[in-house]
């Protein structure tokens, strides 16, 4: 399932990693939970680990690549069905794209309002 999301996400945000590995887990490590102050039932769907684009400065290079790990645990105990699981992966894998382009989490917040979630920022429900 998660490969079937890769593939979703690839054409249009691949080209643009480079340097960079995709890989699944079973579940988020507990130390790392822990340092970014999360407890039970908190948990993660993915995590960037490495130096975004924007921090990068012209000495950057022969770097281990940067990883964006996805948590196939709490992805699929979260979903209802095989469809949801492969759309939550999707929209994790942009998010964690997000991350390797330098945005802070609030920023891809509100584009997730904005975007994903339908919320416009301006107080109605009612849709365009």
């Amino acid at each position: 399932m998660a490969e079937e999301a890769i593939e979703q996400v690839w054409p249009q945000y691949g080209r643009e990693l480079q340097n960079v590995e995709v890989v699944v887990a079973d579940e988020p490590p507990p130390e790392t939970l822990r340092e970014m102050g999360m407890t039970p039932p908190e948990t993660l769907y993915g995590l960037y680990d490495g130096v975004p684009l924007n921090e990068r400065g012209w000495d950057y290079g022969n770097a281990l690549p940067d990883v964006i790990s996805i948590f196939r645990g709490p992805i699929v105990r979260d979903c209802a069905d095989e469809d949801e699981i492969v759309q939550e992966v999707s929209y994790t894998i942009v998010h964690e794209f997000a991350h390797y382009v330098g945005m802070t989490e609030e920023e891809i917040q509100e584009i997730e309002d904005r975007f994903w979630y339908g919320d416009d920022g301006e107080g109605d429900d009612d849709g365009p």
